[in-house]
């Protein structure tokens, strides 16, 4: 009885802990708003200003967190690392926990991505 007590107590701290990492939504809004995303990626990062710029809203969040990481490694990693002059700039100040709320923001935003089976 007391191991099944134990068990359901540490089983259910992992939850606990997997809630307490998670992204942070409101805050990666403010750093989109902050960075100025939609001077480049449009109105609700949906609508480039150019056809080179990439519409953003609805990605895959995981996508735009390994995105964000490798634009602020550069091509210093040819391997890892995306090699963008703006994108390289913007990234530079933000941590990974940053880009990863960037990440949850921008994937929960109404994109038109069209998946084909």
């Amino acid at each position: 009885m007391k191991f099944a007590l134990i068990t359901a107590v540490l089983l259910s701290s992992i939850g606990l802990v997997n809630v307490a990492n998670a992204a942070n939504v409101d805050k990666g809004q403010a750093l989109v708003e902050k960075a100025n995303c939609a001077s480049c990626h449009g109105a609700g990062l949906n609508a480039p200003i150019l056809p080179v710029y990439p519409k953003l809203a609805g990605q895959y969040s995981d996508y735009l967190y390994y995105a964000l990481k490798a634009y602020k490694v550069g091509n210093g990693n040819p391997q890892y690392g995306r090699n963008n002059a703006i994108m390289g700039s913007q990234v530079q100040a933000f941590s990974d926990a940053d880009m990863q709320d960037i990440a949850a923001y921008v994937s929960s935003l109404p994109g038109n991505f069209v998946i084909k089976k």
